[in-house]
């Protein structure tokens, strides 16, 4: 099943940049400021400068401490040749697991607030996107969103600089960072902007909060996708709006073991969600801090979904099908699929 995993050609949808920095890239860039104080910080960044004491740094305890040490590799981040560079690690490690599309959840907001040039950051990712294409023939896509700790502003500030400066790739816009104390009505006004613009709305809902959050998401920010969306299935009448109007679950099951929002794999919803007949998808949010990858991901879910073969295929064109590429490069993507899982079998 792994190697069949391995091989399958695939597309990813819930996965953030900073996120996905291998820890060889994170601990390069630790060595890189070591000593320096960092802009927001005003002290020593505390990553580790050593690849294999990573693992023990990414020891969640709960939500609130995946975001402070997830906003620790963050301010390492201080020059647009970092960006660029820890792009092109991502792409190199999505190829790797022939990943063949994705869209990458990006942050503008906190590398702007940190100092970096908003051109010089939109030119560095773009160069590295060109290069991935070329280098791997990976597609990837953008997702500008808000961090929502950050509040209206930040989302202000993301809306003011896709006016500026559209990119070619830029396909959606999103809300993470924590939920609870963040209010989702209050970015409507910003989510409709975006959406003027022709972008899509993929909102972070339901992951730390209640069923509540993922109905604010669908009425005030009008999501076409929900983030994780783990508590959705407290809520029947939820399950089946999500159901009869077709709208995807971006499903991420170790990161929601490793956050602390699942109790353990035995417990995840992706049963129920599944059962129910909803579109879900299978990604890794932010693997190297989960020690993960959306390899493992699908091997979790084929375990915990009791899949073979046929049925890991289908889930990967859910993904397919729930992306924001166009009509031509979803068939072309779903057809290598059958191609590849005709052949395995």
């Amino acid at each position: 099943m792994r190697d069949f995993i391995q091989g399958l050609p695939k597309a990813e949808l819930h996965v953030h940049h900073v996120g996905s920095a291998s820890p060889r890239v994170v601990a390069d860039l630790a060595a890189r400021y070591e000593g320096q104080a960092s802009a927001t910080r005003g002290s020593k960044n505390p990553v580790p400068a050593d690849p294999e004491l990573l693992a023990e740094y990414f020891t969640f305890t709960d939500f609130r401490h995946f975001i402070e040490l997830y906003l620790s590799v963050v301010d390492l981040i201080r020059t647009p040749e970092d960006i660029r560079d820890l792009t092109y690690g991502v792409a190199r490690d999505m190829a790797a697991q022939n990943i063949r599309y994705a869209e990458l959840t990006c942050t503008p907001y906190s590398h702007l607030r940190r100092g970096i040039d908003a051109m010089a950051y939109l030119e560095a990712i773009e160069d590295a996107r060109v290069a991935a294409h070329r280098d791997f023939g990976l597609t990837l896509k953008w997702i500008f969103d808000i961090p929502g700790e950050s509040g209206p502003a930040a989302a202000a500030d993301t809306v003011a600089l896709i006016e500026a400066r559209q990119p070619e790739a830029l396909v959606g816009f999103g809300l993470g960072g924590p939920e609870i104390g963040v209010p989702r009505p209050q970015f409507a006004p910003h989510f409709e902007r975006a959406l003027a613009l022709g972008l899509h709305s993929v909102p972070h809902a339901g992951e730390s909060t209640g069923p509540e959050t993922v109905w604010d998401s669908l009425r005030h920010l009008k999501a076409e996708r929900i983030g994780h969306g783990t508590s959705l299935v407290q809520d029947p009448e939820l399950v089946a709006y999500l159901g009869e109007h077709r709208i995807p679950i971006e499903v991420c099951p170790t990161s929601n073991i490793a956050t602390g929002v699942v109790k353990d794999l035995d417990q995840h919803p992706i049963r129920a969600m599944v059962q129910a007949g909803l579109l879900v998808t299978v990604n890794s949010d932010d693997p190297p801090m989960f020690g993960t990858d959306l390899n493992h991901e699908y091997e979790v879910a084929a375990k915990l979904l009791g899949l073979d073969e046929r049925g890991i295929a289908e889930l990967a064109k859910n993904a397919v099908q729930a992306s924001y590429q166009d009509a031509e490069g979803k068939r072309t993507l779903a057809a290598e699929i059958d191609a590849y899982t005709a052949q395995a079998r």
